[in-house]
């Protein structure tokens, strides 16, 4: 094999290629005192060392705060121990026993903790977007696995009304 005389090309140059993960499909309550969730989160995949990095920043803890999660293993059964995202580790830690199905934890240090609903990858996007809403709605008193069975009946909207 010949040497080139063609400089390898800049990282920083127009041409580079990079990849950067999409904001998260997210939602929060805006309210402190609330139902048992802080809001919804719906990944693109079920890959939690590709969708966590960008879940975490939303969250905007600083560089050095210590990050746990904790995730339903029913759900994420091969997550990782410990995630790599830009400035740190993210520690991934699976759900005791009796813990709330379909949610994900995230304990950001200082910054905060939040109880997310994890609406599956795969939902059609205007059920995940009635269940974001409903997650979000500081007055919805329903936990995650009951928002999901409703939104599997089409009963979602009544139900998060206080009609169910």
């Amino acid at each position: 094999m010949e040497p080139s005389d063609t400089p390898p090309e800049d990282p920083a140059s127009p041409s580079a290629h990079s990849y950067r993960m999409p904001l998260p499909r997210l939602t929060l309550t805006t309210d402190v005192s609330h139902g048992p969730l802080d809001g919804a989160w719906w990944p693109r995949c079920d890959a939690l060392e590709l969708e966590l990095p960008s879940l975490v920043a939303s969250l905007e803890p600083d560089p050095d705060t210590t990050v746990r999660v904790t995730v339903d293993p029913a759900e994420w059964p091969d997550s990782p121990r410990t995630v790599m995202a830009p400035g740190g580790v993210i520690a991934v830690e699976p759900a005791g026993p009796g813990s709330e199905a379909h949610v994900i934890t995230l304990e950001c240090g200082t910054v905060g903790r939040w109880v997310l609903m994890i609406v599956p990858p795969e939902e059609p996007s205007g059920t995940a977007a009635r269940l974001l809403a409903a997650a979000a709605d500081p007055e919805n008193p329903l936990t995650a696995a009951r928002m999901l069975a409703l939104a599997e009946t089409g009963r979602l909207g009544s139900a998060a009304e206080g009609a169910d």
